[in-house]
């Protein structure tokens, strides 16, 4: 594109907003590229009115959307309802304002967990609509689905280049540390924060067997901004360490057990819920376009995310 580039950020306080925020203040923003991050303070993006309004007042030329609301697998198992109907209504709001006002381009963020639960592994980009996602989470994922088809008919209609980006399980700085309603990683680190300090065994919910692709928060933040200037598919990207990169639950806990300096026992609660065993996803298409972008090593971005958390006990969502 040529001339200024004006990119309002949706969610722009969360884990990812924020790993964007830092990237760009870090020099990865070009000459003539202005950043705007919203938090949910600045709109409800629930409501057209007050969507129209951000819009108008910051006349975007690129929008990432990032806000929604999301929540771990206990959190979503107990409000599909809400799960569905809030993030529908931001995603129409955000997407349909954005058409209306002309932005050439929006990167929306799906998730891996919209995938079907039976499939086949691993998981590529034209598998999404194959099938029910796991039962769990289904008005988190039917809700992100619908997305992808609104990118498709707004090109389809208009021309638009609306995509989307699927990482898979996002973590670092800044992310939601609540025991209870978090992700996985943050909720460990935040146990295993709290056990050391009690000197007190570290619980892990479930059995430590499943499988999960892990992925930094800066790296994705780095592969937003390539997406948002060179990927011109309307169809979504996975954004993914490699499938040989998976970790068992497990080893993310040893992982932060080291970083922690955690000395005591750690105990499995095989009575709770481990969710999907796996979701292995494929990176291949993202590694046609980039064969060499180098990840971040797992155990030194996990101790760079528990130092930044013992760091910000006060300050950090929890």
């Amino acid at each position: 594109m040529d001339g200024p580039m004006r990119v309002l950020v949706t969610g722009g306080s969360g884990l990812v907003g924020r790993a964007i925020e830092r990237v760009v203040k870090e020099g990865e923003a070009r000459e003539g590229e202005e950043w705007i991050f919203l938090s949910s303070k600045d709109a409800n993006l629930m409501s057209p009115e007050e969507t129209r309004s951000v819009f108008q007042k910051h006349r975007p030329t690129h929008v990432i959307h990032l806000a929604a609301m999301v929540g771990g697998l206990y959190k979503n198992m107990r409000q599909n309802l809400d799960f569905w109907r809030n993030n529908v209504f931001v995603n129409d709001n955000v997407l349909q304002t954005a058409h209306e006002f002309g932005v050439v381009k929006v990167v929306s963020c799906l998730s891996t967990c919209i995938f079907p639960d039976k499939t086949t592994y691993p998981i590529d980009e034209t598998m999404i609509h194959n099938g029910p996602p796991h039962e769990s989470n289904f008005g988190y994922a039917y809700a992100k689905r619908m997305i992808d088809v609104h990118n498709r008919s707004c090109f389809e209609k208009y021309g638009r280049r609306y995509t989307a980006v699927i990482p898979t399980n996002v973590f670092g700085p800044h992310d939601n540390f609540n025991i209870e309603d978090g992700h996985v990683l943050p909720g460990l680190i935040h146990k295993t924060y709290l056990a050391k300090k009690e000197g007190k065994p570290l619980q892990v919910w479930g059995s430590g067997r499943p499988l999960r692709q892990f992925i930094y928060s800066l790296d994705l933040a780095r592969l937003f901004l390539w997406v948002l200037r060179d990927y011109d598919e309307v169809e979504p990207i996975i954004l993914s360490v490699g499938e040989e990169d998976e970790l068992s639950i497990k080893d993310a806990a040893n992982a932060v057990v080291e970083a922690m300096g955690f000395k005591s026992d750690v105990i499995y609660d095989t009575s709770k819920a481990d969710g999907q065993f796996k979701k292995t996803a494929s990176n291949a298409k993202l590694r046609k376009y980039l064969p060499d972008f180098k990840f971040t090593p797992f155990k030194a971005a996990i101790k760079e995310t528990c130092d930044w958390f013992v760091a910000n006990y006060d300050i950090a969502r929890k």
